[in-house]
């Protein structure tokens, strides 16, 4: 019976904190982004993210996306500095060709810093991917 069950993989989905310059307040802002980087569009977008270390949490947030192109990308939060001093975990749901996908994306404590910036080619600017 077990065998019967599909469980789809998710693939070519991301979630990158970027280190990006806010215009309005003239400094570098750290912002999670959702990147589809799949041939067709995924839809119905839950993104769901918390942060913890030990007995310090953060609020659970909730992110809905109807749709986010393929080969696109979406802004889900900002991330102030206090909040990278947590593990903080993403919780992406979607629907691509009609199935159901899932995928757990953590950022562990400490692991977003300016020394771990790497290129992020869809965003065309320098981020942490999350593992």
């Amino acid at each position: 019976m077990k065998k019967d069950i599909e469980i789809p993989v998710a693939k070519d989905v991301y979630v990158v904190i970027v280190h990006e310059w806010n215009k309005e307040f003239l400094s570098k802002d750290w912002n999670a982004y959702i990147i589809n980087n799949r041939k067709t569009p995924i839809e119905m977008a839950l993104v769901v993210s918390k942060g913890y270390d030990g007995d310090k949490k953060t609020s659970t947030m909730r992110y809905a996306f109807g749709l986010v192109k393929a080969k696109g990308y979406e802004k889900i939060e900002m991330v102030t500095e206090d909040v990278l001093g947590l593990t903080n975990e993403f919780y992406v749901t979607y629907y691509a060709d009609n199935k159901l996908y899932e995928k757990r994306f953590v950022f562990k404590k400490g692991a977003v810093t300016v020394n771990n910036l790497v290129n992020i080619p869809l965003l065309e600017m320098e981020g942490v991917f999350a593992v």
